[in-house]
């Protein structure tokens, strides 16, 4: 469950308008093209991560592969990503919680949440597990029966409506399919392409589950249609049932804005106890994946002792209250430097998906062998058309973050999160300089 549903954030279904407003329907190419990308990448993490299951994952295995730098770097760049997204998540939840109960502060609200999955957190894995299987199936429930629904208005066959079939009118009408050129798909796909972070947490979860290597091997499957069906499908259904320039998008979200189109009522309503859904489970995996990412980093000597160390429970528990004390700061900082330190925390660590998939597309040329020569036994899982598809998405994550540097929006994001990954390298190149004196 969590990895088809686990990662599905409020992104899809309230940031998928700013995609079809910048691309149109054209926006089902930049998803295509985002998720051919992720189902790559999902597959040489299958491969490294089936062999050798690890709760560190790719930090793990870049560093085996790449260098203790590289693991170092990445590691901690990963952490940063999801305590930035605790605090972006837990300001979601507070928000629409404060439109259901005005009477309480949305700090209150924000405090709340993050202190209730961090108890969570804190009990045990399967409690973990236990709430993200509720939180996954809740969304895969939703967008299940979005989809039947959008589905039968599309065909003119809802029951107890009068709406006719739209036909290709929305999709080939209002200037075309790509009425914003075809450079559009590339600014699209620039804002989906972090819709799909996070696919990658099955892959740390499997290495605390009964069978990691039979896990990850039907999770890292599952990639290709969950892809095909959950964003795809009910992107092309939204953009059927609306023109791409309709203000509604802007104003109420996609799926909101299709469910009204429709004549669904109190979608608004309904979509919001969805949203929160999405949001916690966020949370939840957020604080999961930056604590284990921690305790793989303090296991290796990356990171203080403490961090590596579990409780009787078998949980990390000081590098689940490392990673949820940052969060905790960054949410203060929302409400108190929303412009000045969180808007650099949230350009500052807006790369980092790309640079997490690269690292993992060049660890696994390398680990490959490292298989085939220690462990061909375990070799269940293999990359396609290996080494070629793999040198292909290089090249195709080098075009976007070039492209990236190119667009005026994307910009300022590349830059600073380039200059925080810097100064990580950096220090890890330093610590691991230091740690070969001390040996030598």
């Amino acid at each position: 469950m969590i990895a088809i549903g686990g990662v599905i954030g409020a992104g899809l279904f309230v940031g998928s308008s700013a995609g079809i407003a910048k691309a149109g329907p054209g926006i089902l190419i930049s998803y295509a093209l985002a998720g051919l990308l992720v189902v790559l990448v999902m597959r040489m993490l299958g491969e490294m991560a089936a062999a050798s299951p690890a709760s560190g994952s790719f930090s793990e295995y870049a560093d085996r592969a790449l260098g203790r730098w590289a693991g170092f770097t990445i590691g901690w760049l990963y952490w940063f990503f999801w305590v930035v997204v605790l605090a972006v998540e837990a300001t979601a939840a507070a928000q629409i919680l404060t439109e259901w109960i005005p009477a309480v502060p949305q700090w209150s609200w924000a405090l709340l949440v993050m202190v209730i999955l961090t108890v969570t957190n804190l009990a045990s894995v399967g409690s973990y597990g236990e709430f993200e299987f509720w939180f996954a199936g809740i969304k895969v429930v939703a967008i299940g029966a979005f989809i039947v629904i959008a589905g039968l208005a599309v065909f003119g066959m809802l029951p107890g409506t009068d709406m006719a079939a739209p036909g290709t009118g929305n999709l080939t009408g209002h200037d075309g399919f790509l009425p914003n050129g075809p450079g559009a798909i590339l600014s699209g796909m620039l804002l989906v392409v972090f819709s799909f972070m996070g696919s990658e947490i099955v892959t740390l979860a499997a290495g605390e589950s009964a069978e990691p290597a039979k896990m990850v091997s039907r999770a890292t499957n599952s990639v290709i249609w969950r892809i095909g069906i959950f964003y795809l499908g009910s992107m092309a259904l939204v953009v059927t049932l609306l023109p791409w320039d309709s203000k509604k998008l802007e104003d109420q979200g996609s799926y909101v804005a299709a469910l009204n189109q429709i004549g669904i009522p109190h979608a608004g309503t309904i979509m919001d106890v969805i949203i929160v859904t999405a949001v916690l489970s966020c949370l939840n995996s957020g604080l999961y994946t930056a604590s284990r990412m921690a305790f793989s980093l303090g296991k290796r000597g990356d990171a203080p002792a403490a961090f590596g160390r579990t409780n009787k429970r078998g949980v990390p528990a000081a590098a689940i209250w490392a990673s949820v004390a940052f969060g905790f700061v960054a949410v203060i900082f929302n409400y108190t430097s929303p412009e000045t330190v969180f808007t650099f925390l949230l350009n500052s660590s807006g790369a980092v998906a790309l640079f997490v998939w690269l690292v993992i597309c060049l660890s696994q040329l390398r680990y490959r062998k490292i298989i085939e020569r220690e462990m061909p036994e375990r070799h269940t899982v293999k990359m396609w058309l290996f080494p070629y598809l793999t040198y292909a998405t290089i090249g195709l994550i080098l075009f976007v973050i070039g492209y990236m540097f190119y667009d005026k929006d994307g910009r300022e994001q590349m830059i600073m999160s380039v200059v925080v990954g810097a100064l990580v390298l950096v220090l890890g190149v330093v610590l691991q300089r230091r740690r070969v004196k001390q040996l030598s």
